[in-house]
């Protein structure tokens, strides 16, 4: 397929974090755009005011005139049900309809490409590596999970020739994908509801690791079970951090590359996961060919991504921190940087479950990672694309965790919770909807404290 010849293109379900940050990379080198969405949000708004025409009704009639024409190209979203009957007109009529991954697939193929898979850290490692290129100087797009705090935007940069894109494993969507060079962050059990085993997501990972032939372009991290340059902290690989103390909140640390020891660089995230995910944008951005003093300098500079240990207030009393983590790994990633960063103090943490499966595969595992928040407030399990199971439910989570302070709330009463506890410490945890709260959250505490 030749995108030069695509003159219009339309999104069924144009309001993701993914299809959203496409729809804005289509319009920028010049295709018409438009779409569909269930609900408006924060991210169709935006699009909306940068003149993308959205709707939010399933109407065949309200697909502009314009788009019912054989150039034409219409991308989906997993998420949209078989029945939706825009998705179905378009395939009545022959268009070239495409999944997401597989236009990303296209515009690797047309491009340079920078791929960074892993069940956690692709949205950071992203993002860093994005940062990095495009304050380098290169001609590149990067297409974030996430919105970037640097840029107010899920897309970094205007460029034609360079591409940055996270390898998704979901739907082993990952596989559609040309990387010149990639990553492997993590390779931790998730997805079952579609993979079945921990074995069968490792079989796609390594399917994905043998499209990078070059294995001197591949960087995973320590202890995965795949071929290519190792990346660790405080442990021999080709790429290691080490000498990592924290100054000012900011981790300062050294990195030994093949060639070089790169001293005092400057990161200003929390966590050691995110030291591992700086690490992985730099040894890519190095090998690239990234001048040594523009990655430290782009590293300094990186701000982070909404919803990734978001500060939302940040005083010298009290500290309320919003992060997207939805899979055990994560939380425990979450709690880490923050007892890292704020010893002794009383930490609060509000969970709200992402999907029923995700919910029952790892429920042990979300117990004791939950149960280490001095206090929990649990919220019911957001269902995203899912139909209820049976006996899976926040209240058969919660009374699985060992800690005492614990509750179950519905969402009305969050912020009356939240103004009643004397923790020092607030962080809200989930990929649901509670990120649509954070603003009203913030405000509350923002008065109270």
């Amino acid at each position: 397929m030749n995108l030069s010849q695509i003159h219009n293109v339309y999104f069924i379900g144009i309001g993701g974090i993914g299809m959203s940050a496409l729809a804005r990379y289509f319009k920028n080198i010049g295709k018409q755009v438009s779409g569909y969405d269930k609900t408006p949000s924060i991210l169709t708004n935006e699009l909306i005011a940068s003149g993308i025409e959205i709707h939010f009704e399933d109407e065949i009639a309200l697909i502009p005139e314009h788009f019912k024409s054989e150039n034409t190209l219409v991308i989906i979203t997993p998420a949209v049900p078989k029945s939706h009957s825009e998705w179905n007109y378009f395939l009545d009529q022959k268009f070239i309809v495409k999944k997401r991954a597989e236009v990303l697939g296209i515009i690797t193929k047309n491009t340079f490409s920078f791929a960074v898979a892993g069940t956690h850290g692709k949205t950071t490692t992203s993002s860093i590596l994005g940062h990095i290129l495009y304050e380098s100087g290169a001609d590149v797009t990067a297409f974030i999970g996430g919105v970037v705090e640097n840029y107010n935007s899920n897309l970094i940069g205007l460029g034609k020739t360079i591409s940055v894109v996270e390898a998704d494993e979901f739907d082993r969507s990952f596989l559609h994908l040309h990387p010149d060079i990639a990553c492997i962050t993590s390779m931790d059990a998730d997805h079952l509801d579609i993979y079945g085993t921990s074995d069968a997501i490792e079989d796609s990972f390594r399917e994905f690791a043998n499209k990078v032939t070059d294995k001197t372009k591949l960087f995973i991290a320590k202890d995965l079970p795949l071929e290519g340059m190792i990346c660790a902290i405080n442990e021999d690989a080709a790429f290691k951090a080490f000498n990592v103390r924290v100054e000012v909140s900011s981790y300062v640390f050294d990195v030994q590359t093949p060639t070089e020891v790169i001293a005092n660089l400057r990161f200003g995230l929390p966590g050691r996961h995110n030291l591992m995910n700086a690490l992985m944008a730099l040894a890519m951005a190095k090998t690239y060919g990234t001048p040594t003093a523009a990655i430290a300098k782009a590293l300094s500079t990186f701000r982070g991504i909404r919803r990734r240990f978001s500060y939302q207030i940040k005083k010298s009393d009290f500290v309320y921190i919003d992060d997207y983590a939805h899979h055990p790994t994560e939380i425990n990633a979450v709690h880490q940087a923050v007892r890292e960063l704020y010893p002794g103090q009383k930490v609060l943490a509000v969970f709200q479950p992402h999907l029923f499966s995700r919910t029952k595969d790892f429920a042990d595992d979300f117990a004791t990672s939950l149960s280490q928040f001095d206090e929990l407030l649990l919220l019911d399990i957001y269902p995203a694309r899912e139909l209820p199971m049976e006996g899976i439910t926040s209240q058969w989570l919660l009374d699985k965790m060992t800690s005492t302070n614990k509750k179950l709330i519905i969402k009305d009463q969050l912020i009356p919770a939240l103004k009643g506890s004397d923790a020092t410490v607030v962080v809200t945890i989930g990929a649901g909807d509670l990120g649509e709260m954070v603003p009203s959250i913030k405000a509350a505490l923002d008065e109270t404290r």
